[in-house]
């Protein structure tokens, strides 16, 4: 994301939309309608990305994620060694948007009620009034989540997936947008617990950062050893508006064929031999999410299988459940994926007829 126009269908593209040269879009595109909105949500992505990879430099693929995550309404696990800046992009992503944040520092001791908040007993008014946790926020960044408890880090489920918390039997509402950005590092493996399966399939995409290049290292030296770069961002955005993005995102167009081809490439995850555990339902509910937000980053109101491809890995290869055999070969999720990508046919246009019509044809 580094021009000033959002990005269009290149002429003669077989997806292109109607009113552009070349071909017609197999969608019930009213692309010109969506088109200013289109135009706010790229500017608005792109003064974030900016805001962003001021602080986590030469890593655009890792803030584009995460920016999907965002309008996908999901939620992001950052996942790798220390110091490579897990907390810095949480953070960075967090002081970009004008919202509510806060940040939980995850221990064994945490207990849930510090997470959800608890009732106290007020003597005044001889009642129990519930203060809310710090889950409470429109952006919630959960650092080293590993650390916790089981028991702990089950105070999230409810959250994460149905935005809201039960405490006492009350349910209470949290606000919108809401995104969870959970650190943890792989390799320190004493005192933490694993994120169970559950947990995991609640995170719409995972991402690894890794280490930067040398140029890119030495720009962060040059940028950063004189001054903490996170303590200077400014907001470039606010809740209102990020809001207004989730609808633009909402209202991006999907055909059956490709909603097809989204649950074919989910379901073939749970026949792989390598696999123990494959995607859940949750999960293709997630790649349609984020397949729209990728297509409205891309400066389209329609998703094509391009869009998919964009974001199976992140959003798929942390949700399987390798078998014993396959884990003593080494075998990565993410390349189990990248394999299905390249064998599941994929829908394209027939051009024989203008697009209207589809085959399924392998990449």
């Amino acid at each position: 994301m580094t021009s000033s126009t959002p990005p269009t269908a290149l002429p003669g593209h077989p997806y292109a939309g109607p009113g552009r040269e070349g071909t017609t879009s197999p969608y019930t595109n009213n692309d010109q309608q969506h088109r200013p909105a289109l135009h706010d949500l790229h500017a608005t992505a792109q003064r974030i990305a900016a805001n962003v990879e001021r602080v986590l430099v030469g890593k655009p693929e890792v803030i584009r994620i995460a920016l999907v995550t965002l309008l996908a309404e999901g939620h992001l696990l950052v996942e790798d060694v220390p110091g490579v800046g897990k907390t810095s992009l949480a953070k960075a992503l967090a002081r970009s948007i004008d919202c509510s944040v806060s940040r939980i520092q995850f221990t064994p001791d945490l207990l849930p009620s510090d997470v959800t908040g608890v009732s106290i007993f007020n003597r005044q008014s001889s009642e129990f009034e519930f203060r809310p946790g710090p889950v409470f926020a429109n952006i919630v960044v959960g650092d080293e989540i590993n650390r916790a408890s089981p028991k702990t880090q089950s105070a999230l489920l409810e959250c994460m997936e149905e935005h809201q918390v039960t405490a006492d039997g009350q349910t209470y509402a949290l606000e919108s947008p809401f995104m969870v950005i959970a650190t943890q590092n792989p390799i320190e493996m004493e005192g933490t617990y694993a994120l169970p399966e559950a947990q995991r399939d609640r995170f719409t995409a995972r991402v690894s950062i890794g280490y930067p290049d040398p140029q890119a290292e030495l720009a962060m030296v040059d940028e950063h050893a004189g001054q903490d770069v996170l303590r200077t961002l400014q907001p470039v955005s606010d809740a209102d508006q990020v809001r207004s993005l989730v609808e633009t995102v909402r209202a991006v167009q999907m055909s059956h064929e490709v909603r097809r081809y989204t649950v074919e490439l989910v379901s073939a995850t749970r026949r792989l031999s390598e696999i123990r555990l494959g995607a859940s339902p949750r999960s293709t509910l997630h790649l349609v999410r984020a397949a729209r937000a990728q297509a409205a980053l891309s400066g389209r109101d329609y998703v094509v299988p391009d869009d998919i491809h964009a974001i199976a890995v992140p959003v798929l290869a942390h949700r399987l459940v390798l078998t014993p055999e396959a884990q003593a070969a080494r075998r990565n999720p993410a390349e189990l994926i990248r394999g299905l990508l390249q064998r599941v046919p994929v829908p394209q246009p027939a051009p024989d007829r203008g697009g209207a019509t589809w085959s399924a044809a392998h990449r």
